[in-house]
């Protein structure tokens, strides 16, 4: 947990950003908090993505802040964000009002999103009557007089007839929502249109509605996805304006399948030569691109790209699992100098001298001693050199 103060609020943001890995940026809806994000970021982080979420102003652990707010400030508190954590670019997942916060971000800072995952959400939600009547209702009543009705769009029937775990939770979340919060962002939606924003989208995107969404319907979404230059359109059966509580399983699967395909040459540049120099150092690479030349400038980014953008930087191992297994097909080929490259990077990666010992016993039996006793060989000597450095 972390904070994150803007030039209008103090923000509570949680963060878990492995170096080299794609981000995640989850952006929560009206009422609720940082929390309804736990099982997508949970199956984010395991297929080895970074993921950052936080409590937009007057929600949750983050304090009211200046108002009256427009959506604009959120996406300027969403800006300021990702500076602080030294984010230059990533996916932005946002649901409801973190839909349009997201929108906001891909016009102002196109930049900035390598993908947008549009859940639930719309270029414009509600109306001026239903936003002034929501106001009155929560400015007389407080929150808690709305929960009811806002609880049966969020839900599908059946999970709000049986009261489930999730429904609960919300209600709670709902419930408790300060009540200048509240209604600020629900003044900020009143005067909301991202059409504009929405037709002149450049990246990859996503377009996710719930099947018993009463409050941004499968239709919005559809009227979303065909505003935004080639959008994907998906929805979720059995959910309603909550999928990331109510199915969470089938968001990610959504999510994750849709950003596996989203980024671009760019991207893998940037995110190769980030962990590029994670795994093996900024001496290193810096090295290497002080030495390249007309004739290896290709084959350095081809490098970068291919191998450090397209593989390393997957989500299906960890950073230690690929080191173990680079080293293997390293020992297996005979690769000596490459053997000690990678056995000074485990420094970085988190694989140990056992995690290496038990990968060159797999080489003996499945490549042969030989090439097994050669690697052990320049493994032991590059480890001794790193101990006597250190």
């Amino acid at each position: 947990m972390d904070v994150v103060r803007t030039s209008g609020a103090t923000l509570h943001v949680e963060a878990d950003l492995p170096p080299g890995r794609p981000a995640i940026i989850f952006v929560n809806s009206l009422g609720s908090d940082l929390r309804i994000w736990d099982e997508v970021v949970a199956a984010a982080r395991g297929a080895g993505y970074g993921a950052l979420r936080y409590d937009l102003r007057g929600q949750g652990l983050s304090d009211i802040g200046t108002t009256p707010y427009r959506i604009a400030d959120h996406v300027a508190d969403l800006e300021a964000v990702l500076a602080a954590h030294g984010i230059a670019r990533a996916a932005v997942c946002g649901l409801s009002v973190g839909g349009m916060i997201a929108l906001g971000l891909a016009e102002k800072r196109p930049d900035l999103v390598a993908a947008l995952v549009l859940c639930c959400t719309g270029h414009r939600i509600g109306t001026a009557d239903s936003w002034n009547a929501r106001i009155a209702a929560v400015e007389a009543g407080g929150v808690k007089a709305i929960a009811e009705t806002v609880l049966r769009g969020w839900f599908s029937p059946s999970a709000y007839r049986d009261n489930a775990p999730g429904v609960a939770l919300c209600r709670n979340m709902l419930s408790r929502s300060p009540v200048d919060g509240y209604v600020a962002t629900c003044a900020a939606l009143r005067e909301a249109d991202f059409e504009a924003a929405a037709r002149g989208v450049t990246a990859p995107t996503l377009c996710i509605a719930g099947e018993y969404d009463r409050a941004t319907t499968p239709e919005l979404l559809t009227a979303l996805a065909a505003l935004i230059p080639g959008a994907r359109l998906a929805v979720i059966p059995g959910a309603g304006h909550m999928p990331c509580v109510e199915t969470p399983s089938v968001l990610a699967d959504h999510l994750l399948g849709f950003l596996s395909e989203s980024f671009s040459h760019a991207d893998r540049f940037s995110a190769g030569m980030a962990v590029r120099r994670h795994v093996l150092g900024d001496a290193h690479v810096d090295n290497a691109q002080r030495n390249t030349t007309k004739l290896d400038a290709d084959f350095q980014r081809f490098i970068t790209e291919g191998a450090w953008g397209s593989v390393w930087t997957r989500p299906g191992l960890t950073l230690r699992e690929r080191s173990i297994v680079t080293l293997a097909l390293l020992a297996a080929l005979g690769h000596e100098g490459e053997v000690a490259m990678h056995t000074r990077a485990t420094r970085n990666t988190g694989a140990t001298p056992d995690d290496i010992a038990e990968a060159l016993l797999h080489v003996a039996v499945y490549a042969g001693v030989p090439a097994a006793n050669k690697a052990f060989h320049t493994v032991k000597k590059t480890l001794q050199a790193m101990e006597d450095q250190a």
